[in-house]
């Protein structure tokens, strides 16, 4: 019997003691956050998913894990078959799995700390057409029988330099005063632990990867606020660095300063706040006035400052992609996947201003190349050999910028299927950055431009094609994101703005077999157009590292695309090539001579 069947059989019972039939687990925590914190990990604990999005559902009899496209092979992988059902999102949900697979009259459990309200009003609303009840639990189930779980982390707060940030925080707190005026609320509730640390200028240690410290926040407008933390994270400097329009206040505290607001008109973000944060409000007579945080578009439109720090982050990122792509080209004989990403790192971690990796590493040779968000540990971690592909998608939160960069290798020579399908990702990935398009243009418009080539061979992937990156902050940061409108992932319908950065990542899987993905940075900006009747916007890429030359077939590609590989590679010697010495300059140059 394994650990994660004891853990299931222990849910089970606690539902009984608590008088459910059933219970929902999300991966998420009180702040609809992406990555959270090990005290957060619940639907890892209790599955062996490693994943960073799904969600579970338990019943008496039955259950079921839920996760996208990018988990198709990972959740196969790591969870066992035995206790858990697959079920593919979007294809499907936990809604609508419970709703033909919960009993009549069923008490299914969720936590409104997890959860989002309109999640709670459709999920209520379903289960009620068949005589079963949604019930808020005061306390998580999963919690009661988790007897080892992790502490939220007590790590201190660090303050973020304005010189780093573009804009001091008294100016970002005003701007949303000044929004909060124009929508005549009273104050606007920040649950999402990157507009909190964007606003406040604060950066923290608490989720791996992304550093953010736990909060909660209330900007009023008066442009002063309330911030929620624990006591001992909140050092001099930071209470030097908030000034006296910021009131500190234990964390604990947010909840009854909630049930403070009434008679307040007070803005909620739907998508990025939980259910139980409206439901306060609403038992104290506040009016909730639903709005996206107004944070989230700034934030995401970077400044001078912060596209400095970014391109400087970038130099120093692509010339440590280089030494490691020099040191596994001359060492792939004795290589696994292990080994190769911890040498990344170790190349990475020589920068001082490095904090730490923008996310786990997917470092996947051959077969595990094609598990699109694979991790490698011991059990899975395969040694190279000639003949097949090596995937390492990485990258660095550095205190100036943050990185996000996929190459694809040939270890030994490649198939002629390999390159064919390689040289289409390229020119997907050649299409979208070389695309220029109207101001209002939506993410979703442009996903295809990057899938053509593909299609055109009857291929495809099934993620996104580009995430928007913060600033020293969430590697996957919305609202930005080029993706299909409707798709497993929101943001394909947001206009790109300039000076919006986002990923540009196509890709193919062979499962089985390999995989491949090419992904580059990229920079909204304008774009001047000869007799332009609208204004006009396009890419500027902001990442320089050498594309593997041996798996591109020179003859598929388009003089115009040639000339975009060959311009590509030119700029990475010139960018890169200066913080090199004569021997890696030397390689570099070669690796990125024209075709």
């Amino acid at each position: 019997m394994s650990i994660h069947h004891q853990r299931l059989a222990a849910l089970r019972q606690q539902l009984e003691t608590q008088g459910l039939d059933g219970f929902v687990v999300p991966l998420t925590d009180e702040h609809m956050s992406e990555y959270v914190g090990n005290y957060a990990q619940r639907l890892g604990w209790l599955t062996g998913f490693e994943g960073s999005a799904g969600s579970a559902a338990v019943l008496k009899d039955k259950a079921a894990i839920f996760t996208d496209g990018r988990y198709t092979l990972q959740v196969r992988a790591q969870v066992d078959a035995a206790d858990w059902s697959y079920q593919s999102v979007p294809e499907t949900n936990v809604t609508d799995w419970l709703k033909a697979e919960a009993p009549a009259g069923a008490r299914i459990g969720y936590d409104p700390w997890l959860h989002r309200k309109d999640w709670v009003e459709r999920t209520r609303e379903a289960l009620a057409g068949k005589g079963a009840e949604l019930v808020a639990v005061d306390g998580n189930p999963v919690d009661a029988v988790w007897t080892d779980r992790p502490e939220p982390s007590k790590a201190a707060l660090i303050v973020h330099p304005e010189r780093l940030a573009g804009r001091s925080s008294a100016d970002k707190r005003q701007a949303v005063a000044d929004w909060l005026g124009e929508q005549n609320a009273d104050a606007a509730v920040l649950a999402a632990l990157d507009s909190i640390a964007w606003t406040f200028n604060l950066r923290g240690r608490d989720v791996s990867h992304t550093p953010v410290g736990l909060a909660f926040a209330l900007v009023h407008a008066d442009g002063t606020a309330d911030l929620f933390v624990e006591g001992e994270k909140v050092t001099a400097e930071l209470r030097q660095h908030l000034g006296n329009g910021v009131r500190l206040h234990e964390r604990a505290a947010f909840e009854g300063a909630l049930g403070e607001l009434g008679g307040k008109a007070v803005a909620v973000d739907p998508e990025r706040s939980v259910a139980a944060i409206s439901e306060a409000l609403e038992a104290a007579g506040a009016k909730i006035i639903a709005l996206r945080d107004p944070t989230v578009l700034p934030r995401a439109i970077k400044n001078e400052a912060e596209l400095a720090g970014h391109r400087a982050a970038q130099a120093r990122d692509g010339a440590a992609m280089v030494r490691f792509l020099k040191w596994v080209g001359e060492n792939e004989g004795g290589l696994d996947e292990l080994k190769a990403s911890d040498k990344l790192e170790a190349i990475r971690r020589e920068d001082p201003s490095l904090k730490d990796l923008s996310f786990d590493s997917i470092s996947g040779f051959g077969p595990n190349g094609a598990i699109v968000h694979y991790r490698s540990s011991e059990k899975t971690n395969r040694s190279f050999a000639p003949g097949s592909l090596y995937l390492i998608d990485s990258g660095g939160q550095y205190e100036d910028g943050t990185t996000d960069i996929t190459r694809t290798l040939a270890v030994g020579e490649p198939t002629q299927e390999m390159r064919e399908r390689f040289t289409r990702v390229l020119q997907g990935h050649i299409a979208l950055a070389a695309a220029v398009f109207p101001k209002g243009t939506r993410g979703g418009q442009l996903d295809s431009f990057a899938r053509r080539p593909l299609w055109e061979a009857g291929l495809d992937y099934a993620h996104g094609t580009g995430h928007g990156v913060g600033s020293f902050l969430s590697v996957h940061e919305g609202p930005q994101r080029i993706a299909p409108v409707g798709g497993a992932y929101v943001g394909g319908d947001e206009p790109l703005a300039e000076g919006m950065i986002l990923s540009n990542e196509p890709g193919y899987y062979k499962e089985g077999a390999y995989g491949i993905r090419i992904e580059n940075l990229v920079l909204v900006v304008v774009r001047d157009v000869p007799g332009a009747e609208k204004p006009m916007l396009g890419f500027e890429t902001l990442t320089f590292a050498p594309i593997d030359r041996r798996l591109v077939v020179a003859e598929m590609l388009s003089d115009r695309e040639r000339q975009w590989l060959n311009d590509y590679h030119a700029e990475v010697v010139r960018r890169i090539g200066p913080g090199l010495g004569a021997e890696e300059r030397a390689w570099l140059e070669r690796e990125c001579a024209a075709i």
